[in-house]
């Protein structure tokens, strides 16, 4: 698997792909980073499969390659892992990826990022969603597919798991919490450059200026961009 992983991130560079690339795909907020960590200190990516606003099976995987990347190198000091929300509120058969796409994201997760995702809440899937599941759980490793929960919010046990790992105060209401959940796209594109520059310097790449509005470039922010996830308490 090492020698696999080396070869794909020797051709696909994923930590050469920087924001202003991949920024369209994010402009609904369909997967970020959120601003809190679980109660392990986990980076925390929110995905909201309704928002879908892309058809490029090839950007859509970019995309989020990207944003595990990110998370990758927002974890908390000796953490290694990371918890994902899907909210599924106006998800429909019309905003849903295809299985193909789901299919080489789980590839590129199971086989690129082992042992990174610790946990995933599916909160409160419709029905329909359950045949696409079933599609996709057969790409499922079995370890994986033991990380992924469906929560719903009038089941007992579904709202304690999620108080287990999350603190109400900084869980959004979509997920059974007390926080407002506002993607703000030109706020999460400042950030995202900020930490383009952490990871040129992590990776030691010489960067390029580009332009990120307000008449800014990237190398014109900040140079040591404080994590933008606080940790939960």
């Amino acid at each position: 698997m090492l020698e696999e992983t080396l070869k794909w991130r020797s051709t696909y560079k994923p930590e050469e792909i920087r924001w202003h690339e991949v920024a369209h795909e994010g402009e609904t907020g369909k997967v970020s980073r959120a601003n809190f960590h679980d109660r392990q200190g986990r980076t925390v990516l929110i995905m909201r499969p309704g928002m879908q606003n892309t058809t490029s099976a090839e950007n859509h995987i970019r995309h989020m390659v990207y944003l595990l990347e990110n998370g990758i190198m927002n974890l908390s000091e000796g953490q290694e892992q990371m918890s994902w929300l899907i909210d599924f509120t106006g998800f429909s058969l019309n905003t849903n990826i295809p299985v193909r796409t789901a299919r080489d994201i789980v590839y590129i997760l199971q086989s690129h990022y082992p042992e990174r995702l610790a946990i995933a809440f599916l909160y409160n899937p419709p029905r329909i969603f359950q045949a696409f599941y079933k599609a996709v759980k057969y790409f499922l490793d079995p370890k994986t597919a033991q990380k992924v929960k469906f929560v719903y919010p009038k089941n007992k046990d579904s709202v304690e798991l999620m108080k287990s790992f999350f603190d109400v105060e900084n869980l959004p209401s979509e997920f059974g919490g007390k926080a407002s959940l506002k993607y703000d796209h030109e706020e999460f594109s400042r950030l995202m450059a900020q930490d383009d520059v952490k990871t040129a310097k992590f990776w030691e790449i010489d960067e390029k200026p580009y332009h990120i509005g307000n008449g800014l470039s990237v190398t014109e922010v900040a140079p040591e961009p404080t994590p933008i996830a606080q940790a939960a308490s």
